[in-house]
C-alpha cells in the first residue's frame, strides 16, 4: 500500500486533497526526605483519576477505534462573495490492529480525482499519502504540507482525523452549554512528541452521547479554526454528524462537508485501502 512512492512536489493547480490512542500517563513525586506516612495520603489524592475525563477520553477513543464505514457526499466551499463550489467526496475508514486507515477520494468540476490516505496509530501519530491527478503512484505528504487546504477549502490534510483525542496532555475544563446541549469541554494540548500544526484543540462534547458538537483548533501561530457538527444521528449504535462546517473566525466564507449516503458497518479489509484501486460508491443512507 505504501510502495511506489515518489517525491511530493507543490500541488498542481487542479490538485487538491481532503478532509476515529494512548492511555493518560500520570506521575507522583516521591519526597524521599519525608516519612512515608507524611505524604502517602497526598500522593493517593494526586493519583486519583478524574472519572469525567476518563468517560470523555474512553468514549471518544472507543468511537474511533470502532470505525468501519463507507460514505459518499460532497464538500462545498462558500467564498467571501457567497459563491458555492461543490466537490464530490467518497471516503472509507477502518480501525486495524495498528491504527486507523482513512481513504478519501475527491473530484471537482472539470478536475481529475485526488486520493488521500491517512494512517493514524493508537498514539495519534499520522502518516499521510496522496495520489495527485495524473500520477501513477502515491507520494508521502511531508509535514510542511499538512496544513495545506483540501480542495482549496477550510479543511486541511490533518483535519481529516481526530488525532487530538490520542495526545498525552488532556485536561477537562468546566462544563458548558452549547446551544441546548450540556457539554464536557476537553482541551487537548500537543507535546513535542506530537507531529501536528496545532498547539491545542478544545472540544465541546455532548455529555449524553459523547460526541463533539463544536471543536476549536489553535494553530501554533495563534490562529484558530472552528468546526461545527450538525445533524447528529445514531445508526447501528454509532453516532455521527451528517454535516461538518469548517471556518476561520473573523474571515468570510466557510466550507461544509455533507454526508449524503453511507454504510456504518462496511466490513472493510486492508485491500480496500489500496490507493491504486477504484473506490466504490457508498450506498444511500437508510
Amino acid at each position: 500500500m505504501f510502495s511506489r512512492r515518489r517525491k511530493f512536489g507543490p500541488p498542481a493547480k487542479s490538485a487538491w486533497a481532503k478532509r476515529v490512542f494512548a492511555a493518560l500517563a500520570s506521575s507522583i513525586a516521591v519526597l524521599l526526605l519525608l516519612p512515608l506516612g507524611a505524604f502517602a495520603g497526598a500522593g493517593a489524592a494526586a493519583a486519583a483519576p478524574n472519572p469525567d475525563l476518563e468517560t470523555v477520553l474512553n468514549g471518544s477513543r472507543q468511537r474511533i477505534e470502532k470505525l468501519d464505514y463507507r460514505i459518499s457526499g460532497r464538500i462545498t466551499k462558500v467564498d467571501a462573495g457567497g459563491k458555492r463550489t461543490n466537490y464530490k467526496l467518497l471516503a472509507k475508514a477502518h480501525w486495524f490492529p495498528d491504527g486507523l486507515l482513512l481513504l478519501s477520494v475527491i473530484s471537482g468540476p472539470g478536475t481529475d480525482k485526488t486520493s488521500l490516505l491517512v494512517h493514524m496509530t493508537a498514539t495519534g501519530k499520522l502518516t499521510i499519502e496522496a495520489m495527485l491527478p495524473g500520477a501513477k503512484a502515491s507520494s508521502v505528504v511531508p509535514f510542511e504540507h499538512w496544513n495545506d487546504p483540501v480542495v482549496g477549502t477550510d479543511f486541511s490534510y490533518e483535519d481529516m482525523v481526530e488525532d487530538q483525542f490520542f495526545w498525552k496532555d488532556q485536561e477537562l475544563q468546566p462544563s458548558q452549554k452549547f446551544g441546548t446541549r450540556d457539554c464536557f469541554v476537553l482541551k487537548s494540548a500537543s507535546g513535542p512528541q506530537d507531529r501536528t500544526n496545532y498547539s491545542s484543540v478544545t472540544s465541546w462534547i455532548d455529555r449524553s452521547i459523547i460526541f463533539p458538537v463544536q471543536v476549536v483548533k489553535t494553530l501554533r501561530g495563534g490562529q484558530q479554526k472552528q468546526f461545527l457538527y450538525y445533524g447528529l444521528r445514531q445508526t447501528s449504535g454509532t453516532w455521527s454528524a451528517s454535516q461538518i462546517e469548517a471556518k476561520s473566525p473573523g474571515k468570510p466564507g466557510s466550507s461544509m462537508l455533507v454526508i449524503e449516503g453511507g454504510t456504518p458497518k462496511a466490513n472493510l479489509t486492508r485491500k480496500n485501502f489500496d490507493l491504486s484501486q477504484p473506490t466504490a460508491p457508498a450506498q444511500p443512507a437508510k
